[in-house]
């Protein structure tokens, strides 16, 4: 997270765009921090983040969640991995069958 800074220096509004979104959520509140950064791992997790990963599990744990919501939204993430997975396999046998005129 070290050259975060050094990005910043070079692109002001890359990162000043980027606190606009992740901050966006709060303003609303209709969800509560702990979900919002169980939300946050679950994706990090999906996206394969491990500067988000790091980040989101030490804001859940700050946030009151517990090891069994932290496992129970990682199972969701794996879920959403395989279910994509799954969903896009079937796109791919569509193009291999467009491909082949079958």
């Amino acid at each position: 997270m070290t050259n975060v800074g050094k990005l910043q220096q070079l692109s002001p509004d890359t990162l000043k765009g980027y606190l606009t979104a992740s901050g966006a959520g709060r303003k609303t509140a209709r969800l509560d921090e702990r979900t919002r950064q169980l939300i946050s791992l679950a994706v990090a997790v999906t996206t394969r983040c491990d500067g988000c990963i790091s980040i989101h599990s030490n804001e859940a744990l700050k946030a009151g969640a517990t090891r069994e919501q932290l496992a129970e939204a990682l199972g969701v993430a794996v879920a959403m991995n395989a279910g994509a997975a799954l969903v896009y396999s079937t796109r791919a046998l569509e193009a291999f069958d467009d491909s082949t005129g079958a």
